[in-house]
C-alpha cells in the first residue's frame, strides 16, 4: 500500500511523457510484493472468526465514542487473493492506457496508483474506520478517471456512479454502527474481528428499546443494501453501463476487475460472516434476487449493439452467481463465490481491454458498424474469443472452475430451500451468455471486413497486446489449476459455513 501511494505522489509530480513508464515500473512493486505475501501465506481460518491473521500490523490510532480505532491490517484466505488479484490488473491496464491516454498523463497514472493503494487498504483493512476510509477514498479516483477521460457523457456517469455509491455507503454505514452501539461495552475498538467475535458470543442486547434480533436484521438489511449498489445486483445496476461505457479503458479494466468485488466481499465479511442467521432467514429472498441477477443481466446484454454494453451486462449477470454462492452457506458454494470473484476480475479484465484495443483502431464499438476484424487484427480477435469462452464456462479456464464450486455447493445446500430449483434457474444463465457473446462475435470479428468510418485498421502494438496474453494466461493457469487459491480460500470460508444454524 505505501508503495502505491507514495508512487501515486511521485507520478503527479512527472513530466507527462515520463508518467506511463514511471507508473508502469511503480506498479510493480506492489504486484511483487503481493506475490512475496502469497508464497510466505501460512495462515489458517477466518480473519474476523479467531483464525490466523497473516502480515498482521496494529497501532492505535485515536479513540471514537470510548473505542479505540487503530490501523488494523493483515490477510487471511480470503483476502489475499483479492489483493495479488489487485495488484495484478493494476500494472496491465496501465499498460493498455499508453495508447488511448494522451492528455494530462501524470494525472491519470497518478489516480490509478492512488486507486490501488485504497483497493488495496480495503482487503487488507481489519479496523472498521480504517476500512471506511479506504471504501470511501476508492470512490475519488474513479470519479475523475470517468469525469475527465471519459466519454461523451462523462460528467453524467461520473456523478451517477458516486452519487450511487456514495448513498449506498451512507446507508451501509448506518446498518453497521447500529450493531456497534447495540453491542454496548462488549466491545472496546472498531477491530472487525473483536466486533464478529462479539455478536457471536450473542452480546447484541436491547437499545433504545428496540429488541436486539430485531436491530441485527435491520443492520443486515440496511448493509445488504448497501453493498448491493457496489456489487451491482439487480434492480441497482443501473449506474454500472454507463460508467462503463463512459470510462476509458484501464478505468473500466479495474471497475468490473476490482471495484465490483469490494460489493461481494464486503457482503461475505460483514453481513454473512457477522450476521449468519438473518442471512440463513432471508435465503429466499437473497436467492430469488441472484437468479433474477443472473438472467436478467444476460439478457439486457443480449438486447444491446455496444461491446462495452455487452461486457457491462455481463458483469452483472456474473455477479448473480456470486451472490447465489454465498447465500447457500456451504463449503464450496462461499469458497466457490470468493474464487469466481477472482475469476471474474481476470475474465472482465481481459474483455473489456480487448474491447478497447479494437476500439483505439476502429473509434467504434457498435456491433453493425464493422465485420471481419479478425482478418486485420487476428492476435487481438483471437485472445477476445478465448476470453469470451471463459465468460461462457469452457473447461479449463477460471470461469468455468468458478461456476463449477458454486454449482456444487449450491445443489445440495440445506440452508437454502428449493436448493436444486436456484442453481437449475442460474445455469440457464451460461446459455444466454454463450447466445450474446457467439452473436457479437459473428457479427463483428468474422466474415468479409467492414468498418463504416474510414481509419486504416491493422494490428495492434506490442504493449495494446501484451496484458491480453498476460491475462488469457493467468485464466488458463487458475482454470487448470484452480487450488492455487481455492485451498487457502476454502480453508477461510468453512468457519463462517460452521456458524450457520439450520432449522429442520
Amino acid at each position: 500500500m505505501a508503495a502505491a501511494f507514495v508512487g501515486a505522489l511521485t507520478v503527479f509530480l512527472a513530466p507527462d511523457e515520463w508518467a506511463g513508464r514511471l507508473a508502469f515500473a511503480i506498479s510493480l512493486i506492489p504486484f511483487v510484493g503481493s506475490l512475496s505475501l502469497w508464497s510466505g501465506f501460512e495462515a489458517g481460518g477466518n480473519a474476523l472468526l479467531g483464525g490466523e491473521i497473516a502480515y498482521a500490523t496494529r497501532m492505535e490510532w485515536l479513540e471514537v465514542g470510548g473505542r479505540s480505532v487503530s490501523w488494523f491490517v493483515g490477510l487471511d484466505g480470503i483476502s489475499l487473493p483479492l489483493f495479488v488479484l489487485t495488484t495484478f490488473l493494476v500494472p496491465l491496464a496501465i499498460l493498455s492506457a499508453w495508447t488511448p491516454v494522451d492528455t494530462r498523463q501524470s494525472q491519470f497514472y497518478g489516480l490509478m496508483l492512488f486507486m490501488e493503494a485504497n483497493l488495496l487498504g480495503v482487503f487488507a483493512a481489519l479496523d472498521f474506520f480504517l476500512w471506511f476510509v479506504f471504501w470511501e477514498a476508492v470512490l475519488v479516483p474513479m470519479y475523475f478517471l470517468i469525469g475527465i477521460w471519459g466519454g461523451p457523457r462523462r460528467k453524467y456517469a461520473a456523478i451517477k456512479f458516486f452519487v450511487y455509491t456514495n448513498a449506498a455507503s451512507l446507508l451501509m454505514f448506518i446498518g453497521f454502527m447500529s450493531l456497534v452501539f447495540a453491542l454496548g461495552d462488549s466491545v472496546s475498538s472498531f477491530a472487525l474481528p473483536e466486533i464478529a467475535q462479539a455478536i457471536a458470543a450473542g452480546d447484541l442486547s436491547a437499545w433504545f428499546g428496540i429488541p436486539a434480533d430485531r436491530i441485527a436484521m435491520a443492520a443486515f438489511l440496511a448493509m445488504f443494501l448497501g453493498f448491493a449498489v457496489k456489487v451491482p445486483i439487480v434492480p441497482f445496476h443501473t449506474w454500472l453501463p454507463d460508467a462503463h461505457v463512459q470510462a476509458p479503458t484501464p478505468a473500466s479494466v479495474l471497475l468490473a476487475g476490482v471495484l465490483l468485488k469490494m460489493g461481494t466481499y464486503a457482503l461475505l465479511r460483514f453481513n454473512f460472516t457477522m450476521l449468519p442467521e438473518q442471512a440463513s432467514m432471508l435465503a429466499v429472498p437473497i436467492a430469488a434476487i441472484a437468479v433474477i441477477s443472473v438472467i436478467y443481466g444476460a439478457m439486457l446484454a443480449l438486447a444491446q449493439k455496444d461491446l462495452k454494453r455487452i461486457v457491462a451486462y455481463s458483469s452483472v449477470s456474473s455477479m448473480g452467481y456470486v451472490i447465489l454462492g454465498l447465500i447457500v452457506f456451504t463449503e464450496y458454494g462461499i469458497g466457490g463465490a470468493t474464487f469466481q470473484m477472482v475469476a471474474h476480475g481476470l475474465i472482465s479484465g481481459l474483455m473489456f481491454m480487448a474491447v478497447g484495443v479494437i476500439y483505439n483502431a476502429t473509434h467504434t464499438r457498435m456491433v453493425g458498424d464493422m465485420a471481419g476484424m479478425a482478418d486485420r487484427m487476428p492476435v487481438t480477435v483471437g485472445i477476445l474469443v478465448a476470453g469470451a469462452f471463459g465468460y461462457m464456462g469452457l473447461p479449463l479456464m477460471a470461469g468455468f472452475a468458478g461456476e463449477f464450486f458454486i454449482f456444487v455447493g449450491s445443489l445440495s445446500a440445506p440452508a437454502l430451500p428449493y436448493a436444486p430449483v436456484f442453481t437449475a434457474l442460474a445455469m440457464f444463465g451460461i446459455v444466454i451468455v454463450a447466445g450474446y457473446l457467439l452473436s457479437a462475435m459473428q457479427s463483428t470479428l468474422f466474415g468479409p471486413f467492414e468498418l463504416e468510418t474510414d481509419y486504416d485498421v491493422g494490428p495492434a502494438a506490442f504493449h495494446d497486446v501484451a496484458p491480453l496474453a498476460v491475462l488469457l494466461v493467468a485464466i488458463i493457469v487458475l482454470g487448470v489449476a484452480p487450488d492455487i487459491f481455492f485451498e487457502m480460500i476454502r480453508d477461510a470460508a468453512l468457519p463462517v459455513v460452521e456458524g450457520v444454524t439450520i432449522d429442520g
